[in-house]
């Protein structure tokens, strides 16, 4: 696997033969074999870059762009050239977090996964790690109520932009308010005009909206 060649044959020039690799006669020594291998890894900088492992199976001089780049403790393998050792979740098809949402990968190395972030562009407050945030805000479910003891409350749109749009509706009655407490309270001697004239005194034993025509005038 190697070419002698001795440019001085004299009898005493002893020690200047040349030995070349045939396979690379790039290869050679002077005085003794060469060593007719390659290892592709060995070179600087390496050929793959920093943070990955490279690794040369047949490191024969004739033997080249074999070598592999390995992501330093991940799977993710390349023959003959470096490998892409990063991934940012949020690049991915389909977008992992949709439509109305930001998303944010504070570690794109290949080997760190479900670390993304994906916040309501609508109130960023709301987010979820490894998934879509669920970008809703119902005012009812605030405590306390922002209804208010006795009424119920519901929101029509608990989308996080749309604020103000909850109902109130006093318990049992038809009386409903929106963005705010309703007055479930009617006392109906303070009607105008009295409902029992002059000489009179109005008693309205309960004062409940939804409890009507029980005034008593004395």
């Amino acid at each position: 696997g190697q070419t002698c060649n001795d440019p001085n044959t004299a009898a005493n020039v002893l020690h200047d033969f040349t030995c070349t690799c045939d396979s690379d006669t790039t290869i050679k020594k002077v005085d003794g074999p060469a060593t007719c291998t390659k290892d592709e890894c060995s070179a600087t900088p390496s050929p793959c870059g920093a943070g990955q492992d490279c690794n040369d199976p047949d490191p024969s001089a004739s033997k080249t762009g074999d070598y592999t780049c390995t992501c330093t403790g991940t799977t993710i393998v390349v023959t003959g050239g470096p490998a892409t050792c990063t991934n940012d979740e949020c690049t991915a098809t389909p977008a992992p977090c949709g439509t109305g949402q930001t998303c944010n990968d504070p570690n794109t190395a290949a080997n760190v996964l479900h670390d993304f972030t994906c916040t309501c562009d609508s109130d960023t407050t709301i987010k979820k790690v490894d998934g879509p945030a669920t970008c809703t805000k119902d005012e009812c479910s605030a405590t306390p109520s922002p209804c208010g003891a006795g009424q119920d409350c519901d929101d029509p749109d608990p989308s996080p932009g749309k604020t103000g749009d909850y109902t109130c509706t006093c318990t049992g009655t038809t009386i409903v308010v929106t963005g705010g407490p309703a007055t479930c309270t009617n006392d109906e001697c303070t009607a105008t005009p009295a409902p029992c004239g002059t000489g009179q005194t109005c008693n309205d034993p309960n004062t409940a909206a939804n409890v009507l025509h029980d005034f008593t005038c004395t």
